[in-house]
């Protein structure tokens, strides 16, 4: 494996860095007294001007829809390629957005561009490549656990010319924001079908479509995430056409992987971005800050956790880029242990990471001054988005056993 980064990729590396620095950066607290502003007016659920600023900003940068591997639609990177930029981007809770690289709609967009018909391209995936709306992705439900999707609940049934679909869905990200214009859902079409992995289908559901209900925000360690958020939707009687429907009945868990392989990725690249801060943070605070007569940086415990997150960050960065290398190489489902074990990997590291500058910072790392307590809730969360980690341990420890079973 050779994880040289080409010229191409170096010089984006330094655009993105740099415009990291000119524009992000300077721009987190504008968002948040933006958002403050909204939410002290009684809607936190508005978009920002800031958002839309930096989002037209890195558009005239050419640094937008970066993630599409191998496509006309995206910068034509591959996985391997997109690594080192996406975690620059993970930097920033405001960056992936601003460059057309948010989830879930990056995630979404690769399902209109690999599954979509032409029809369901030029309706969603086109004003969604060029950032007027959003989008979410709605498929784990209260009621079961959804760590087993084979659990899912809600119905997709078959009306002449349209499907009505019935359900609740919870934590659908982005639904909150009035710019999501559309879910992608996840149902059963057939509850019967001897095969449980083909009882399954997903549809696009245009959020105004009469019986969609958002009937709550839902909070994340008392954070909002607004005007993103995560959304408790009911689903009654709703009825879209059967156009709609993607790829065809049953066939919802085939997309779920190829959808989910990328996803899973793209979060591990961020949050070594997001540790990687996080390590600056606790230097710059170990250097500065004096306890017990020397910088907390002469302290012995701190030299100890600097190292340790070096390691763990390097280490992380590592599986990611391997795991990069062979989905690009052999495809996503040949990497599902790769892609598994960094889903792992990751948010833990990033997690012990963020907890060690909290504690250099003090009483400060759990406020909301230095931005850590929001990361901390970011990392920790990811341990359940795409999959908990319980679940891709117990992907892992299969797919190794079954190296070792003899055939029979």
């Amino acid at each position: 494996m050779d994880f040289t980064y080409s010229d191409r990729v170096r010089a984006l590396q330094q655009r993105l860095a740099a415009f990291m620095d000119a524009e992000i950066y300077p721009s987190e607290a504008r968002f948040a007294a933006e958002v403050a502003a909204h939410r002290a007016a009684g809607n936190a659920w508005q978009p920002t001007q800031v958002m839309e600023d930096l989002k037209a900003k890195a558009r005239a940068a050419g640094l937008w829809n970066l993630f599409l591997p191998q496509s006309a639609h995206g910068a034509g990177l591959s996985n391997l390629e997109y690594a080192p930029l996406c975690e620059i981007m993970g930097r920033s809770p405001i960056a992936p957005e601003a460059f057309n690289c948010s989830a879930p709609d990056t995630g979404n967009m690769e399902v209109l561009e690999r599954y979509g018909s032409p029809e369901q391209k030029a309706q969603w995936l086109e004003p969604l490549l060029r950032g007027e709306i959003r989008s979410g992705f709605a498929m784990t439900e209260p009621d079961v656990a959804s760590s087993d999707a084979t659990n899912i609940q809600a119905s997709i049934r078959r009306d002449g010319d349209h499907y009505v679909i019935n359900g609740r869905k919870w934590w659908t990200s982005g639904a909150n924001d009035p710019r999501c214009k559309v879910l992608i859902f996840m149902g059963k079409t057939d509850p019967d079908h001897p095969d449980r992995y083909r009882q399954q289908s997903m549809i696009l559901v245009p959020m105004d479509t009469p019986g969609v209900q958002v009937l709550r925000h839902l909070p994340v360690f008392g954070y909002d995430d607004a005007p993103h958020g995560h959304a408790d939707i009911a689903f009654t009687d709703v009825r879209v056409p059967a156009a709609n429907m993607l790829l065809g009945e049953g066939r919802g868990f085939e997309i779920a992987q190829g959808r989910l392989g990328p996803g899973r990725i793209h979060h591990c690249m961020r949050l070594i971005g997001l540790a990687e801060r996080a390590l600056e943070a606790m230097c710059r605070r170990a250097l500065s800050r004096t306890a017990f007569g020397r910088p907390i940086a002469d302290h012995g415990v701190t030299r100890e956790r600097i190292a340790n997150a070096r390691l763990l960050i390097d280490q992380a960065r590592l599986l990611v880029l391997a795991a990069a290398d062979k989905m690009d190489r052999e495809g996503n489902k040949a990497a599902r242990k790769e892609i598994a074990m960094i889903k792992v990997v990751a948010p833990n590291m990033a997690c012990q990471v963020i907890d060690w500058a909290m504690q250099a910072h003090g009483g400060g790392g759990v406020s909301d001054d230095f931005g850590l307590a929001y990361a901390y809730a970011s990392a920790r969360t990811l341990r359940f988005a795409d999959g908990p980690d319980e679940v891709h341990r117990d992907q892992i420890a299969r797919l190794e056993l079954a190296r070792h079973t003899p055939l029979r």
